[in-house]
């Protein structure tokens, strides 16, 4: 007989196989011996009231034992003529080529950056020298943005796809298990290279191909049918089936689809900072103590407030992060935040960001918004003073419309400079955020404080620009054959919900 149950536990029980068996029985109400195993199905922190605790969905096997097999997926070697061209290799697009290797179907992936090792030495680059390879970055090479920018799997994305199945891939690669049950799953960035490496390797084993330093420079179409790309201006690649799983930072991309007359369409998007405190600031708060126990990870937020009907809302959270520069281009400022799998570095950030709507942007133009986008970016280079380095305000001076006197230790590593951010932030972004900010800090004792650094910009949270496609069919509504899929698409916003995405381009494929 099996059941399911919720029990709570202390922190410091969280790993106390007897204390889970205990609580178990409790709550089950029959003898502990009758309990021969259970499963942890969802684990997650409660920090609602002074004594923070832990819930655990579990099911209990009474009187039966029961060895539950993990899962695994298998992928067959290619044997086939029949292909689908993969345009980029993030999560979009590795998850679209395994589930191509599951239908049958050949994946030919193009990737425009380089593989996770050849990578790092940009990345350094970035940090440490401030130079911009615009080929290989943080958001461009195997494993696209998220690779290097965190690995957060939480996703509401639950009526898109199975969830499950993305996680349990990532573990079959190499994640730990713990992504399948925590309500917050986290890989960490000092983990993803080797997973999605391992991935590739994967789809390479199965008769998949895998280009990288491949960079989709047009598309081979006969009338309103695709038959292939072109890669590096030079070499021809033919398909029927091409999945545009680009991402949101790749601006050649849509203004490739313009030039071709491939219907576009200006999407709205969020602007606003990076802002990082002191992660001692976050724990105390989060969870009512002066000293975060060892029992419990550091913590993170969520903030969300209307101004003016206008939504103002935290971003991509990172718990013991690092602020990172993640510009695409030469001459422009783009920040995002990432953390490693222990999330012990001193701070937490997050992006903090206000919408943006069609109608603050007048025009046509289907790149208006990303032209706007892009202003904002080459800005905040300027104002800067090159070399990547970030302006930058404390929290209470920007409020208050103060030039910091000086700046506090954080994480970005090009450096900042002590700048009024509304020389850079649209005027209703900047009121927007100065309302807003104060309001959070009710919500969340120690968060308005002038310890809090805000670092500029965080642009690059969802596209400025959707490709649109047939809610049934996945294909574009001009060009047959043509899949327009996750980020870059306008149709995912993460590492999970990408993945499932890619997966139904291929299904559409298959059923296609």
């Amino acid at each position: 007989m099996q059941k399911e149950i919720e029990i709570t536990l202390a922190p410091e029980q969280i790993t106390n196989e007897q204390q889970i068996l205990k609580n178990l029985a409790a709550g089950l109400k029959i003898a502990q011996n009758r309990i021969k195993s259970f499963k942890i199905l969802k684990r997650s922190i409660d920090a609602r009231s002074r004594k923070v605790i832990y819930r655990l969905q579990v099911r209990a096997f009474i009187d039966e034992i029961i060895e539950e097999q993990s899962q695994t997926f298998n992928y067959p070697k290619i044997h086939t003529n029949k292909s689908a061209i993969i345009v980029g290799a993030g999560p979009a697009g590795l998850f679209a080529a395994l589930q191509c290797l599951e239908n049958g179907i050949k994946p030919i992936i193009i990737e425009r950056g380089k593989d996770v090792k050849q990578r790092r030495r940009d990345l350094a680059a970035i940090n440490k020298q401030g130079l911009v390879n615009t080929e290989s970055n943080y958001c461009y090479g195997e494993g696209g943005a998220g690779t290097y920018s965190d690995g957060k799997l939480y996703t509401r994305s639950n009526k898109r796809g199975d969830i499950n199945k993305v996680l349990q891939v990532f573990v079959q690669h190499g994640a730990q298990p713990d992504i399948l049950i925590d309500a917050r799953p986290h890989i960490g960035t000092n983990k993803l290279p080797q997973i999605i490496t391992s991935i590739r390797e994967t789809i390479e084993n199965a008769g998949g191909e895998v280009h990288f330093d491949a960079k989709l420079t047009d598309f081979i179409l006969s009338k309103d049918h695709i038959k292939g790309v072109i890669v590096n201006n030079i070499t021809e690649i033919l398909s029927d089936h091409v999945i545009l799983a680009t991402g949101h930072s790749a601006r050649d991309i849509y203004e490739l689809l313009q030039q071709r007359n491939i219907l576009i369409e200006a999407k709205p998007f969020a602007l606003g900072v990076r802002i990082e405190h002191p992660q001692q600031i976050i724990d105390s708060a989060q969870y009512h103590c002066d000293i975060r126990s060892e029992f419990l990870p550091p913590a993170y937020y969520s903030m969300v407030e209307q101004v003016n009907t206008r939504g103002v809302f935290s971003f991509c959270m990172c718990p013991g992060g690092i602020i990172a520069p993640c510009s695409t281009d030469l001459h422009e400022i783009v920040v995002n935040g990432w953390s490693p799998s222990k999330r012990n570095n001193p701070f937490a950030n997050s992006g903090t960001v206000v919408q943006i709507t069609l109608d603050d942007v007048k025009g046509d133009d289907p790149l208006r918004m990303l032209n706007f986008q892009s202003q904002i970016e080459q800005l905040a280079f300027k104002v800067g003073g090159g070399n990547l380095v970030a302006p930058a305000q404390r929290m209470i001076d920007f409020v208050e419309n103060k030039l910091s006197a000086d700046l506090p230790k954080n994480s970005y590593l090009p450096g900042t400079k002590s700048v009024m951010l509304d020389q850079i932030l649209p005027t209703f972004v900047a009121d927007s955020l100065k309302a807003a900010l104060p309001l959070f800090g009710k919500k969340m004792k120690g968060y308005y404080t002038n310890e809090a650094i805000l670092v500029g910009v965080e642009s690059r949270t969802s596209s400025p620009v959707r490709i649109p496609r047939d809610k049934e069919t996945f294909q574009h509504p001009q060009i047959k054959g043509l899949y327009p899929c996750a980020e870059g698409a306008g149709y995912a916003g993460g590492i999970v919900s990408a993945a499932i995405d890619g997966i139904n381009c291929a299904n559409a494929i298959l059923n296609k």
